[in-house]
């Protein structure tokens, strides 16, 4: 790809994609803390555009634990692949948090898969929904797999990606009862996807200031 990914976008584009995210995440937190019943606070610290490649070295230089990943597949007007993605430290950390903080470490690793699971579902869900609605789409969601591994397990699943693949890349800090819990969103989309997505922003830009965007 001979554009870096962040040059495929205006800067007025990557506003509008900022604003979209946050308020998905804002939507996010909001059903995590029905699901916990405690306030449940996330935010979205920055939001990279980056190739494939360097995704996988930013969470290399980030990450030295073992990962976990909620993975889940969108389908619509965009396409392409959603991953919520924690140390495992930290998943642990997000279950003992959901589940009230009272039980033994070998309850919890026993609830870790169905709860990361539900966790990741609401979460990409509740984010994925709230962009597409305000872009005016709707996008099917696939169920939430939960996997284990390092950055180039999850950012070369099957069937293989397309060379071109660009990776929308979040950093997502959690605070659910007290806990300091961080991780990552990311979303995997090839250049059609992306190109169909660049039209929306334009659309959804045009909308809420009344001006066709450049």
């Amino acid at each position: 790809m001979n554009a870096k990914p962040l040059e495929l976008l205006s800067e007025l584009q990557v506003d509008a994609l900022t604003e979209l995210v946050n308020i998905g995440v804002s939507r996010a937190a909001a059903s995590l803390r029905e699901m916990v019943q405690e306030q449940v606070h996330l935010s979205v610290p920055s939001v990279q555009l980056v190739t494939r490649g360097r995704a996988i070295e930013i969470l290399a230089e980030r990450e030295i634990s073992n990962l976990v990943a909620v993975h889940q597949v969108f389908e619509g007007d965009i396409s392409g692949r959603a991953l919520l993605i924690f140390p495992e430290p930290k998943s642990l950390e997000l279950v003992r948090a959901i589940t009230g903080g009272d039980l033994p470490l070998e309850d919890i690793i026993e609830l870790e898969q169905e709860a990361l699971a539900e966790t990741g579902n609401i979460l990409l869900n509740s984010c994925l929904a709230t962009i597409a609605n305000m872009l005016h789409r709707s996008l099917k969601m696939s169920l939430p797999e939960v996997l284990r591994g390092d950055a180039r397990t999850f950012f070369s699943l099957a069937p293989p990606p397309e060379a071109g693949d660009v990776v929308m890349f979040l950093y997502i800090n959690f605070e659910v009862r007290k806990r300091d819990i961080s991780g990552y969103i990311a979303m995997i989309m090839d250049l059609p996807s992306l190109t169909a997505l660049t039209h929306l922003l334009d659309e959804f830009i045009a909308r809420t200031t009344g001006e066709l965007a450049p």
